[in-house]
């Protein structure tokens, strides 16, 4: 004869956190509110590579003091 032993399955629930969203850890804050230049202005009328892009808007946040840390 078998004897069969029943045991219970533990079973655990993860509780689900909402993270706070503050203020951004880190990095930039550009702010490009009332700025009057065009995208020919920034990137020219020619088609640029995306790195390119990227150079170019950095120099405009730059150069027109955009950025704050």
């Amino acid at each position: 004869m078998v004897i069969r032993r029943t045991t219970k399955r533990r079973t655990t629930t993860k509780k689900r956190t909402t993270k706070r969203r503050g203020k951004a850890f880190g990095g930039y804050t550009i702010n490009f509110r009332g700025e009057g230049a065009t995208l020919e202005q920034v990137f020219g009328k020619a088609p640029i590579a995306p790195s390119m892009m990227t150079k170019k808007i950095w120099a405009h946040v730059k150069r027109r003091r955009l950025s704050r840390k």
